[in-house]
């Protein structure tokens, strides 16, 4: 009950702090859930795979949602950390309370995920699962994915994620975003996925992106090209950006074969 009454008064606080973003409003941007997979050495990554692929993205998309994105470590990431991120977007905070019953009540879903849900205490597939709530940014506002993206097997992936050290200054970090940072992202060809701000999450106040590489000499190329763009120069010299971001923690991922990002 308690763990109830907790997340029930974080949800109560989304809905202040975002008062557009209520149940059943129409909202001009998506909410995304960053959930992450922590895996151990007596982990079953083999089965969370078989119930992302098989249950839970099938379920998803017939309630509409979508794409979902199964990422997880690339070669080049130097985190150590073993983890599979599935970022789900929801295009409203209505869909988003709404699926987990939906989800419920699926039939299909039931069947494809019983050996997944019906574990032993004793066998879990995964050490913990963590999970965020994301509020789209106005630079960004729904997760897009190129066309033909999907096709390119060499692409990879940069999770990155941006603590500062209050909600103010958070919030001007936000706003350098919205005014000029992804302009120069799109030239210097770091693509985004999803950008947002956390609502709820282990690591606040914080923002979260996702980015999209042709392979990883791009990756590199492309932040080279960042850190010399004449206008991100310009941008982070400005006064009230000093000091936005306190901790950024950086993941470099490769996508799942039955990933929709």
């Amino acid at each position: 009950m308690n763990h109830l009454l907790r997340r029930l008064t974080a949800l109560a606080g989304f809905f202040v702090l975002f008062p557009t973003v209520v149940p059943g409003a129409d909202v001009d941007r998506q909410l995304y859930e960053v959930r992450t997979y922590l895996l151990s050495d007596k982990s079953d990554e083999a089965a969370i795979d078989r119930y992302l692929a098989e249950a839970l993205i099938p379920a998803l998309g017939r309630q509409g949602i979508g794409p979902v994105g199964a990422l997880t470590p690339a070669p080049a990431d130097e985190t150590g950390v073993r983890q599979i991120v599935v970022v789900i977007p929801y295009n409203s905070a209505s869909q988003m309370l709404e699926s987990a019953g939906k989800l419920a009540s699926d039939t299909e879903y039931q069947t494809a995920a019983k050996d997944y849900l019906e574990r032993e205490p004793k066998n879990p597939p995964f050490a913990r699962i963590r999970s965020e709530l994301l509020v789209a940014m106005d630079c960004w506002k729904e997760a897009k994915v190129p066309a033909g993206s999907l096709e390119n097997q060499e692409r990879v992936y940069e999770l990155r994620l941006y603590e500062s050290p209050t909600e103010r200054i958070g919030n001007v970090k936000v706003d350098m975003f919205n005014s000029g940072e992804v302009p120069i992202f799109l030239d210097c060809k770091i693509q985004p996925i999803f950008i947002g701000q956390a609502v709820i999450g282990p690591l606040t106040p914080s923002l979260t992106y996702l980015t999209m590489y042709e392979n990883e000499a791009a990756r590199n190329e492309a932040w080279v090209a960042f850190r010399k763009h004449p206008d991100w120069k310009v941008l982070s010299a400005q006064p009230k950006y000093q000091g936005t971001v306190n901790r950024i923690d950086k993941y470099v991922l490769k996508a799942k074969p039955y990933s929709q990002m």
